[in-house]
Formats: structure tokens, sequence, C-alpha cells
């Protein structure tokens, strides 16, 4: 479907929970416990419900995300769900890539097709201080395991601070010599923890690439949405960038959120939706649903601020691991 400004909404990210067996430190405070209920997250029919009703819609591709959405222990019942729906074509993932290697066979004959993993250094130390105790090694093993399967895509997904892991830049475009991965630099939003770091901006990490190294612009269908990807002669992989502070890409945006209570979120800036649970309770038919939905797609804010001192009330406070990473 077409919202108001005449963009192609065909990618729902649907997080699945707001746990996560990490804390890194952009995200999560230390010591927060403020984790929703078992009971307020989405059941697996409610997953199914929404992902049904939206590809009624136009929804084509679908990313499981969270929290880390892996903790769940339905996570396959979920991904078997959405595989069921037959307009969806792409299935992904965004994890943490801990809970993944003993199941890698099983999610590829279930549907999933795409991986993401976050991983924000290379130093096992570093890494090991910005997640608050997660394993670079379990890791780097995910990653490696993974992208010798069936799987179209895998990608690692990396947020560059400055003072922190901006010494790392061509330690992550390297990986991309001999493993047939994506690395993404991923502009780091202002958005809950993240407020309290310094981003480096993607046009910065581009220059001392290219410092280096001769790129050549790549290229991906739309579902993949506002990344631009390159790539280095004779390396097996890529290089792409996610730059919404720098390049704000909102005018071809083709994604909506819900998040793991139920939320339908328009954009990640603001908190304007709809809260899908009295639908989903009320057993309202899927046609019905979905057209509730496009009524509130049809309507999705122009532009986010993030970059600009708004006071707007509608702007989000939650974290990233409510939103939906």
């Amino acid at each position: 479907m077409f919202d108001k400004n005449n963009r192609h909404i065909n990618y729902l990210r649907i997080s699945i929970t707001d746990h996560c067996n990490l804390r890194c430190q952009y995200c999560l405070p230390e010591n927060d416990n403020s984790f929703s209920n078992k009971n307020d997250l989405l059941n697996p029919d409610d997953i199914e419900k929404i992902v049904r009703a939206t590809a009624l819609i136009g929804i084509e591709k679908v990313r499981i995300t969270g929290g880390e959405p892996l903790i769940r222990t339905d996570f396959l019942e979920i991904l078997k769900k959405i595989n069921s729906v037959k307009k969806i074509k792409k299935i992904a993932i965004t994890t943490n890539g801990f809970n993944l290697l003993n199941n890698l066979d099983e999610f590829s004959k279930n549907g999933l097709n795409r991986i993401n993993i976050s991983l924000d250094s290379l130093n096992p130390d570093k890494y090991k201080k910005i997640t608050r105790g997660g394993d670079f090694q379990q890791v780097m093993n995910s990653i490696k395991e993974s992208s010798k399967g069936n799987f179209e895509r895998i990608r690692i997904n990396v947020v560059i601070m400055k003072g922190i892991n901006d010494n790392e830049i061509f330690d992550f475009v390297n990986l991309t010599k001999e493993l047939n991965i994506g690395v993404r630099f991923i502009e780091l939003m202002p958005i809950g923890e993240g407020k309290r770091f310094t981003s480096m901006k993607n046009l910065e990490i581009l220059d001392i690439i290219k410092s280096k190294y001769i790129l050549e612009k790549d290229s991906v269908e739309k579902t993949d949405g506002p990344a631009s990807y390159y790539k280095i002669l004779n390396f097996k992989g890529e290089i792409g960038f996610i730059s919404p502070l720098s390049n704000r890409f909102c005018e071809s945006c083709n994604r909506i959120r819900v998040t793991s209570n139920g939320f339908l979120k328009l954009c990640l800036h603001y908190n304007q939706g709809i809260d899908l649970i009295p639908y989903l309770r009320n057993n309202t038919p899927i046609e019905t649903l979905s057209e509730i939905i496009k009524n509130a797609i049809y309507n999705k804010p122009k532009e986010h601020q993030m970059n600009c001192n708004s006071q707007d009330n509608n702007i989000e406070t939650k974290r990233m691991n409510e939103i939906g990473g």
C-alpha cells in the first residue's frame, strides 16, 4: 500500500520481546529490570494475525526483532507461523547471535533467509565492555557458520561511536574480504540510552574507507530499506551504510513497526500509532484488522526530527529494546 506521501509500505519489523541477554551500553541501563511480563508480550497467534493482516495490504518482508528475539523459547513456532503466510517473500531476524548456532538448520528450513547480527567491536575485551558481559568468540562462530549456510544474506550491524570503537573501521571492512557477508555501519540514533554517546556520521566513515579502498556502488531490492551498499574489488562481501541522521531517508521509508506488546508504530521517532491488542483479544477478523492497520499507515508521519531540538509532545521516549531494534 501507499501512504499519503506516496511511499510504498512493504516492510514490517515486528518485535517479539523487550528482554535481552545482553545490556549494551547504548541500549539498556546496567541495572534496570523494567521488562514486560511474559503475558503482556505478543503470543505466536497474535504475531501470525498481524502478519496476515499486513500481508493483505502489501507487506512482503518481515523482520523479527527485540530485545533479543532468540531468547523466546517459542521462536521456532513464531517463525513457522510467519512462514505460513504465503504473501511474505522474505523473513529476516536481527539478533546478537548468542542463541543462533544450535538452530541454524531449523531456521533455514522454516523460512528464515536473512540474518543481521549486532556486533560493535572485534576486540573481545571491548566487546565484553560494550555489551556488559558478551562472549565475542561465540558471536564470531555464529557469523562464520551462518555464512556457510543456505541463507540469502548474512549481515553484521555495527554502530560506530566516537572514542569507543571508531578505531576499528578497517577491521570491520576487512571482514568482508574472506567472508561472504555484509558489514553495515549504522548511525546511532539519539533514542533512550543512545543519547549518552556520540555517533560517527557515515560520511566520515565512508571517507576513511575511501582513503584506502576503491568502492563500487552495489544495488539491492527496495524491500531492503534505506541502506546504501558498496563492493571492494576481490572482496567476497559488501559494505553498507544506514544514515538516518546525516542522510535522512524519510522520503523513501518503506517500513512500519509493531512493538512486543502490540503497538503499531508508524515512525521510529514518534510515539504515534495504534494499540492492536484490543483487536487481537476481541478476535477481530483479519480483513477488518487489515483495514484498521491500513488506515493508520496512510497517516504515517512525513519525516523524523531526530537531528532537531524539537519540543513535540509526540516524540518517542522509550528505549530501543522497548520499541524493537
